[in-house]
């Protein structure tokens, strides 16, 4: 819609809008997929309750100061607040570290511009549930004129007082044309690449988006998914030793990701501060993780020596955001194997991978890729609840082998 930067979400679009026309609620909840756009629209929000130039259901008018000191992140009644730290958390704050306490304290203070002012948390799902017990009393009577909106992937991960103090808006995955046209717009890739990356992202655009500024990663991740297809075949020690490798290079991966968002905030392509007055809450960039020793020859002593000393050099936290993140990319060879399982080679997301997908296909069925597909997502939420990634990876490698899915 017009004056808003958010696209393919025309419900969510329009819900806005009449929010907007009849009286923004002070507490909103955008849920919805990552990488879909929550942050997009809040922005967007944020610019149409700061906007000083057009009326109502007219804002933003992405002309007038408010809108413009929105866009370039410097608006001083504008609060954020995002995950940070290897753990990707946000927590109850002091210890200089910027938390929930931070936020509530900016927001106590009168807005500068004498008008409305907004907070938006980023990412609220991953709030701890004392940061989240903490901003529960500002959630519920928030300071006069402030709006609060809360981004979440997973609104289940709130407690239920949050929940039920919040208007929710839903947002879904993207068309792959409007992720595309989103690549292109911006000149982040050319229509080729555009193409490409907006059907691996699953209508994610702001996975699109960080993929398109590092392809590096981009590298790694058909590498990764061509390695889990030859290790269907591979022995069980093979499995271990070489899944444990992948969540190695997953943590490349996601350290390549970084340093391209960095890379393009620094050249002005992306600002992100974390409040008016201060810079972006970031997540630390994953260091990258050593290698295991090589399949071959490997004793249980040796692998489980190689586990404690990559565990000894990067925190629990890092490995097990690679382990989601090769979760992640499993999923989605699963999923394209699934297709061809079905005679639906054409739809594949990622067609680059469609030679390496027929082989293991042939030899699986509808019912063996459910099962697979069940227990990554079911391993995802055990790392979500503090399993330890080693041993969710080496469950999987146990029963990652074509000989046991058929």
């Amino acid at each position: 819609m017009e004056g808003l930067r958010t696209r393919g979400q025309p419900v969510a679009a329009a819900a806005v809008r009449a929010m907007l026309a009849s009286g923004f609620p002070h507490a909103l909840l955008l849920v919805g997929p990552a990488g879909v756009g929550k942050t997009t629209l809040a922005l967007d929000i944020a610019a149409a309750l700061l906007c000083q130039g057009a009326p109502g259901s007219a804002r933003p008018c992405r002309a007038c100061r408010g809108c413009r000191t929105v866009e370039h992140g410097n608006h001083p009644d504008l609060h954020r607040l995002a995950p940070a730290g290897s753990g990707a958390l946000i927590s109850i704050g002091g210890r200089e570290e910027r938390g929930v306490r931070e936020l509530v304290h900016d927001l106590a203070f009168l807005p500068v511009e004498g008008g409305a002012r907004v907070a938006i948390i980023e990412a609220a799902h991953r709030m701890t549930e004392d940061a989240q017990s903490a901003f529960l009393k500002t959630l519920e009577e928030p300071p006069p004129g402030t709006t609060i909106v809360l981004c979440a992937d997973d609104e289940e991960r709130l407690l239920p007082t949050i929940r039920s103090r919040v208007v929710r808006v839903r947002l879904g995955p993207m068309g792959s044309r409007d992720v595309e046209a989103v690549l292109v717009e911006q000149g982040i890739a050319d229509p080729p690449t555009a193409a490409r990356l907006s059907r691996i992202t699953d209508g994610r655009p702001g996975h699109a988006i960080a993929l398109a500024r590092a392809p590096q990663a981009v590298i790694l991740r058909g590498e990764i998914a061509r390695t889990l297809l030859d290790l269907l075949d591979a022995s069980v020690t093979a499995r271990l030793t070489g899944l444990r490798d992948l969540a190695a290079r997953s943590g490349e991966m996601l350290r390549a990701i970084e340093t391209g968002a960095t890379q393009a905030a620094g050249s002005g392509r992306a600002a992100r501060p974390s409040h008016g007055r201060g810079r972006a809450a970031q997540a630390d960039p994953p260091r990258a993780m050593p290698s295991p020793p090589e399949a071959a020859d490997v004793s249980g002593d040796e692998l489980d020596l190689a586990v404690e000393e990559r565990s000894t050099r990067a925190p629990a936290a890092e490995r097990r955001r690679a382990a989601l993140a090769l979760l992640e990319v499993w999923r989605a060879v699963v999923r394209d194997m699934g297709l061809v399982v079905v005679g639906e080679a054409g739809t594949v997301r990622d067609q680059d991978l469609l030679d390496d997908l027929n082989g293991p296909a042939r030899r699986l069925d509808v019912a063996a890729i459910g099962s697979t597909l069940r227990r990554l997502d079911v391993a995802a939420e055990q790392l979500e609840g503090n399993v330890s990634p080693e041993l969710v990876l080496d469950v999987l490698a146990i029963r990652w082998a074509a000989s046991h899915a058929a």
